[in-house]
């Protein structure tokens, strides 16, 4: 069974990770991430033990944080892709691993923003642009920010805390 259990909790670090790399290289995050993110919540909480109460709770938290991206995305802050990803690792993380994330993503997220503004300088841009086409566009004055790659450090640095990681046997 704690093969199986590590198994399923893999999926979340797997899928933030891709996330962000989509969103990196292309300034999407696929729908499917966060739906399969959101269906292999429940396997895996009930394959850990968690009771419908500690579910219903991780649940509470991503409707909040579903409520907080829709917020950030009205306001121009993220994109649609970012908030479906910040809402369904809301339901990973749960409480109180919520505060970390959050604190981490936006730490995480001013630095990327000042990664990217030194990239999009006229001193490192012409250097960036003879390689790959994604990393031009990142390096593109006025472009987007992948904010999907400062949700997916705060989702990774929150996971060990989370009550899934908890529940986990194989790490007591």
């Amino acid at each position: 069974m704690p093969l199986l259990q590590a198994a399923l909790l893999s999926i979340f670090p797997a899928l933030v990770i891709v996330g962000a790399l989509r969103d990196a290289t292309s300034y999407t995050i696929p729908n499917w991430i966060s739906a399969a993110l959101i269906l292999a919540f429940f396997p895996t909480a009930f394959a850990l033990g968690l009771t419908p109460q500690a579910i219903g709770a991780q649940a509470g938290v991503g409707a909040i944080a579903l409520v907080m991206g829709m917020l950030m995305f009205s306001l121009g802050w993220i994109g649609g892709g970012d908030a479906k990803l910040f809402a369904a690792a809301g339901l990973w993380l749960g409480w109180p691993a919520f505060a970390t994330y959050l604190l981490v993503t936006g730490v995480a997220g001013g630095a990327l923003a000042m990664g990217l503004l030194a990239l999009r300088s006229m001193w490192v841009r012409p250097y960036v642009l003879s390689g790959p086409a994604w990393v031009g566009r990142l390096a593109t004055p006025g472009e987007n920010v992948p904010y999907g790659v400062a949700i997916a450090v705060g989702a990774l640095a929150a996971f060990p805390a989370c009550a899934l990681m908890a529940a986990f046997p194989g790490l007591s």
